[in-house]
């Protein structure tokens, strides 16, 4: 798989039908020989260029103005399931002071975890939470997206149709390698790779028949 094959399908899926909105573009690898209870992945993979600004919310003994906060004080309020959904829903990620973690765990981990957005060690843990530290992990965050399987295929949201084509090939190569250093088989457990924008119908940019 190269830049020329990328740029390709995204003239093939930019000539469909135009949309009122922006639309995200979904990086879909669909796996093979591959056993997801076994070999399940969860990581993040950098990409060289901003998608969007995520919405980030922050569980902090002490509220803070460089981030969205809900303070231990807070946390009885989300006892109600209603308003945790809410909640999933109004926030792309979720970051916790370590000392809460316990907490969060209890209130909020059961819509949190299935919905693959707990605080992570990998990067959601603020052990000293001043403004320096959170406006750093913010901005690993925004240059960082999140690998997950559920099942025999990986579906990331990798740009939106306003950036440029060299932008959306950057991050598309970027996950797609690593999520290939990741597999244990590498190109042995990738079926094939396609690419679609919200509206549109998945167009492939790669089968494994030796040639990607």
């Amino acid at each position: 798989m190269n830049e020329e094959i990328i740029k390709k399908a995204l003239t093939e899926l930019r000539n469909g039908k135009e949309r009122k909105f922006d639309q995200t573009l979904d990086l879909i690898i669909n796996l093979k020989k591959f056993d997801v209870k076994k070999n399940s992945l969860n990581f993040f993979a950098s990409v060289p260029n901003k998608i969007k600004e995520k919405k980030i919310c922050a569980f902090l003994e002490v509220r803070n103005n460089s981030v969205d906060t809900i303070t231990k004080e807070e946390f009885k309020r989300y006892s109600d399931k209603k308003e945790l959904k809410k909640l999933v829903k109004k926030f792309d990620f979720f970051i916790s002071q370590g000392s809460l973690m316990a907490s969060v765990a209890t209130t909020f981990g059961r819509v949190l975890g299935p919905a693959g957005k707990m605080p992570s060690p990998q990067m959601g843990i603020l052990m000293n939470p001043n403004d320096k530290e959170i406006n750093e992990l913010k901005k690993k965050i925004n240059e960082n997206v999140r690998i997950r399987t559920k099942e025999a295929s990986i579906k990331i949201a990798i740009g939106k149709q306003s950036m440029k084509d060299e932008q959306l090939a950057e991050n598309i190569m970027s996950v797609y390698n690593a999520v290939l250093n990741a597999l244990s088989k590498g190109k042995e457990n990738i079926k094939n790779v396609e690419l679609k924008f919200t509206m549109t119908k998945p167009v492939k940019i790669s089968e494994n028949d030796g040639k990607n």
